[in-house]
């Protein structure tokens, strides 16, 4: 687990969320990913790209980036801390907290052009996404007010 504090939502939580899914062999494992990835905290934007057996980058964006992402999801800061929050007492988010129930719940993944193959590639990527998150269990994440 990282000892200082990381605040959520940043850059510099999402660089270290890819440092430690590009160092962990079990995501290598589930397969491949590509695709470019709109995070969506409240007004914050990020994008996260994928490429074969790594998140290759990750940065800060704005409402612009949401239509050249495949696709991207979207949540309040409120639900964000919960799902996160979730994961770090799990180890991995619990059953009411993984990506695919909450967009079952609540749409939270979309695509900006209303391309479904794009937008389809939330779920078929969704194994590796999870495990992605799932990681920042070993983040010391704080949020932001």
């Amino acid at each position: 687990m990282t000892a200082e504090p990381i605040v959520f939502p940043s850059v510099a939580w999402f660089e270290e969320l890819r440092r430690l899914v590009n160092d962990d062999p079990a995501y290598r494992q589930i397969g491949t990913v590509d695709a470019s990835m709109g995070v969506k905290v409240g007004d914050e934007v990020f994008v996260v790209a994928f490429e074969a057996f790594e998140c290759s980058s990750v940065r800060s964006g704005n409402e612009y980036d949401l239509i050249n992402v495949d696709f991207f999801i979207e949540m309040e800061s409120d639900a964000w801390k919960a799902m996160l929050e979730d994961i770090k007492a799990n180890g991995g988010a619990g059953s009411g907290q993984t990506l695919v129930s909450l967009d079952m719940l609540n749409e939270i993944s979309t695509n900006a052009t209303g391309d479904q193959l794009r937008a389809d590639m939330f779920f078929r990527y969704n194994q590796s996404l999870q495990h992605f998150f799932d990681l920042s269990a070993n983040l010391n994440t704080v949020f932001a007010d």
